[in-house]
């Protein structure tokens, strides 16, 4: 189950940014797309999370996250890598934001840290904390930044994962009490919330297979994880609806495009349920349909979490549905693989175009999962909040030729244009991500920002990328 474990010239000194003037007038590779095609209300926007560039995750009050404590364990993150000081966001954010602005976005997606506002997941409130996310809302504000704020990005506070976390039915009261606080302290100024990211992608990586935080295993906890997660992914969209006036609420899937490695019976049946497990598990729920027990029967194992009343608290009626989608998935029919019979080929194995996290390029999958999710009855609205690639970035005369990644955006634009060309209610993309930040158990390698990160000196410097994203919303 491989997923996503993912300038205005003058004045830029000031932001700490190197940025040579040949670059000013560099012609960026060809492209037919205009960002007038895409309509005037579409939004463009960068994305980022917490853990991932924050740092500081000692200071002023904050709790430890089970990140924080994964990734101080020996051997769970490669080189040894954590994210304690990572892009140093909690002392930069203005400048960081800044850049944001510079490149010509007019939305800023962040997450909070739940440990930074509750230290222990509950009761105390960290007030430096919760100062710092008002600094960093009232930074967006002042620099014509829309804040899009999302309330989980895979950072659970250790108090509450010593307690069992995603696998204790009680994580719905504390998301709760979390999700209720948050909203009613920020939501005077921000109107757009989203509730989880990437559920399937935490709940898996970090409950079944043990790769990401917490590292725990086992079908039994990733089922329970998968329920209780569904279940605050719907109560906590109902409470934002009741504290946020005016809310726009969403919540973030990540996606692969499935096919199967042969049109034979045993492979096209494999990558069913792959796609179940993929792209189905909690968008479905959300929309009323349940889990898709079908489809993958071993996820029935779900029912002896299910208690009176909870099918109907599964759906909530979001606004909009955050797509996030890197790569493509080619199921190949394996009997040895408990529940799915499948496992993915890897792209290095087929020959064709692929990352630095070994993530095929394959833009018409972004297009057809638009297709897919849109078909849905009850998505009203979609928005890429996650969509960009890792290469192996270098920087030269200050400078960061990675005409890869242009190509990449470009060609995975032209997706979306025909996908909302088609009918596609797809009203906004946002970049993964604005800068290079700690991925996760892959530690600092892959660099998948706009704007390139020297995690020693903290020093930023603007990738050709970044200059092609202004060059191209800046254009009348």
């Amino acid at each position: 189950m491989n997923r996503r474990e993912a300038i205005k010239i003058t004045g830029l000194s000031a932001l700490g940014v190197m940025f040579s003037p040949r670059l000013a007038a560099q012609s960026f590779l060809p492209t037919v797309l205009k960002r007038a095609d895409f309509g005037k209300d579409f939004l463009w926007g960068v994305a980022t999370a917490a853990y991932q560039i924050e740092g500081a995750w000692n200071e002023d009050g904050k709790g430890a996250s089970v990140w924080d404590t994964f990734s101080h364990k020996k051997g769970k993150i490669k080189n040894g890598e954590n994210g304690d000081t990572a892009c140093d966001f909690y002392h930069r954010y203005a400048k960081d934001i800044g850049l944001v602005k510079e490149m010509g976005f007019r939305v800023k997606r962040f997450s909070l840290s739940w440990s930074r506002i509750m230290p222990e997941g509950t009761g105390t409130i960290n007030t430096k904390g919760v100062d710092f996310y008002h600094k960093v809302i009232e930074e967006c504000l002042v620099q014509g930044i829309e804040p899009w704020i999302t309330l989980y990005h895979w950072d659970l506070p250790q108090a509450l994962e010593d307690k069992g976390g995603w696998t204790n039915r009680e994580v719905i009261q504390w998301f709760s009490e979390y999700v209720d606080f948050c909203t009613r302290t920020f939501g005077d100024k921000v109107k757009n919330w989203m509730v989880l990211n990437e559920p399937a992608a935490f709940t898996a990586l970090g409950y079944l297979l043990g790769i990401h935080a917490p590292g725990k295993r086992g079908f039994n906890k990733f089922v329970a994880a998968t329920h209780h997660a569904t279940l605050c992914q719907a109560e906590g969209g109902r409470i934002i609806r009741k504290n946020v006036k005016n809310a726009n609420i969403g919540s973030t899937f990540s996606c692969s495009y499935v096919q199967p490695f042969k049109n034979t019976e045993p492979h096209i049946k494999a990558a069913d349920k792959m796609d179940a497990f993929l792209n189905r598990l909690f968008l479905e729920p959300a929309l009323g349909l349940g889990y898709p027990f079908e489809t993958v029967p071993i996820l029935r194992k779900i029912k002896k979490f299910i208690q009176d009343g909870d099918m109907e608290k599964l759906a909530f009626d979001f606004d909009f549905i955050g797509l996030q989608n890197y790569t493509r998935n080619i199921t190949r029919f394996n009997p040895f693989i408990p529940g799915i019979s499948g496992l993915e080929v890897p792209a290095k194995k087929r020959n064709v175009p692929y990352t630095d996290m070994g993530w095929e390029v394959y833009p018409e999958g972004i297009y057809h999962l638009l297709k897919k999710f849109a078909a849905y009855k009850g998505v009203k609205k979609i928005i890429v909040t996650e969509n960009g690639a890792a290469f192996p970035d270098a920087v030269q005369d200050n400078q960061v030729q990675d005409d890869q990644r242009i190509k990449f955006y470009q060609k995975y634009l032209e997706k979306v244009l025909q996908a909302k060309h088609e009918g596609v209610p797809v009203e906004g993309y946002f970049v993964w991500s604005l800068m290079d930040n700690f991925e996760w158990a892959e530690g600092f390698r892959p660099r998948f920002g706009l704007v390139y990160v020297d995690f020693l000196s903290q020093q930023r410097i603007i990738k050709n990328s970044g200059l092609w994203f202004k060059s191209f919303l800046n254009e009348s």
